[in-house]
């Protein structure tokens, strides 16, 4: 079931020309309360994929914004098993919408050394998740990751970035399925020098190694960049901005003030051209 949501959504997307949007947020932030009630009001926005963040206590790719929502997150409490447990909770009104997990490869390891082998695949697939990336797994060294998330039927992401050779995007295209995130400039999250030209060059190349959608992410803060980026990706991620937006107002005001937001870059998408479908799913 897991694996069939991300393909369905795709597939729905790209019947009509349009494209995901994909909002982050931290799993536990603002409090571990608000998370299943986050992603359902993400979802009555206009996101079509959630990607919720595990949080770590050394999140090297994110930057200051994600790391301040992390730490937050892990004073309350936050680990792995409530992370699957929110999931749980979302999936008691949502079936139908993809989640999936963003995070380290600790988390995944210790859950592994706790309950055995295969037992993070098993119990993802069992809490509801779709899909998982994992930051700091390479493709060199996912094969037998990526197998055991298929027995499972989940996703593995990887992540592309603009210093990805092309001998790199031809292994992501053999492991990766659901679809490839690319990190639209290099640092942590939150920077905002985003090239919507370089984007937009660099997207065609990736395709010619890799057969599932494309999301692009990292940099993009508002409408205008969505657009930008949204005129050639199948995805357009947004991660730093959201947690934000969370920062600005009392917990229970954290839900409406991000989907505000969500349904203005679901519009700024939709008013995009119809785009053809790049690749088959």
């Amino acid at each position: 079931m897991s694996a069939a949501r991300l393909a369905t959504t795709f597939d729905r997307l790209r019947a009509h020309g349009r494209r995901a949007l994909i909002p982050f947020v931290t799993a536990g932030y603002p409090r571990p309360s608000d998370t299943p009630d986050l992603m359902h009001a993400l979802v009555a926005a206009g996101a079509d994929i959630i990607e919720l963040g595990v949080p770590f206590s050394d999140p090297m790719a994110d930057g200051p914004v994600i790391q301040r929502a992390s730490e937050r997150a892990l004073a309350a409490g936050v680990d792995l098993a409530q992370v699957l447990d929110m999931v749980r909770a979302f999936r008691q009104r949502d079936t139908s919408t993809p989640v999936v997990l963003m995070g380290y490869a600790n988390p995944i390891e210790a859950w592994e050394h706790r309950h055995g082998s295969g037992a993070f695949a098993r119990d993802a697939a069992a809490a509801g998740v779709d899909g998982v990336l994992v930051v700091d797994y390479p493709p060199e060294e996912s094969e037998a990751f990526a197998a055991a998330l298929r027995t499972q039927g989940l996703d593995l992401i990887f992540l592309l970035a603009p210093t990805s050779t092309d001998e790199r995007m031809a292994l992501v295209g053999r492991l990766a399925s659901g679809y490839v995130y690319y990190v639209s400039l290099t640092g942590v999250t939150g920077a905002a020098h985003l090239d919507a030209a370089a984007v937009q060059a660099m997207l065609p190349r990736i395709r010619r190694h890799v057969r599932v959608p494309v999301g692009v992410g990292f940099g993009i803060r508002d409408a205008a960049s969505a657009q930008a980026v949204g005129c050639e990706a199948d995805a357009v991620v947004i991660g730093t901005r959201l947690i934000q937006l969370l920062e600005q107002v009392p917990p229970e005001e954290g839900p409406a003030n991000v989907a505000a937001f969500v349904r203005d870059i679901r519009a700024a998408l939709d008013a995009l051209p119809p785009r053809a479908a790049a690749h088959p799913a």
